[in-house]
């Protein structure tokens, strides 16, 4: 006897809708971050448009439980505070060791993370895949 996967059930479109709505408002606060004095681990977290969107991925997360959505909330959720806790650590780290020279480095390496986050969940959101974290 095969093992299969079990079978998840079809989410319904609006949710697949707030779903995108969600990686288009992270994408937003990258692209502020890119184009603004701002860094995009900055914009990204303290934006007002990633903090609406981690407060939406909280708000439906019960109504997406079993669904492929589960996993793309999960690694969007996963994405925001991860970036909060590597920015403070390379925060952390630069200034009293290193300096000031390697915090933009750090930073920007954070922001690279966070565009490939944002491209790599919303393009498996896009083909109907889960995202496996």
């Amino acid at each position: 006897m095969a093992v299969t996967e079990p079978l998840t059930p079809v989410p319904e479109p609006s949710l697949v809708t707030y779903t995108n709505v969600i990686y288009a408002l992270h994408a937003l606060s990258a692209l502020i971050g890119l184009t603004s004095a701002v860094t995009v681990v900055g914009s990204f977290v303290f934006g007002l448009p990633s903090i609406v969107a981690v407060i939406m991925n909280y708000a439906r997360r019960p109504a997406v439980r079993g669904t492929v959505l589960e996993s793309h909330f999960r690694w969007q959720i996963r994405t925001f505070w991860f970036a909060a806790l590597f920015a403070l650590i390379v925060w952390a780290v630069s200034l009293p060791l290193i300096g000031f020279a390697t915090l933009p480095l750090g930073l920007a390496l954070i922001g690279l993370w966070l565009i490939y986050r944002i491209v790599r969940g919303w393009l498996a959101l896009r083909a109907g895949r889960p995202m496996y974290v």
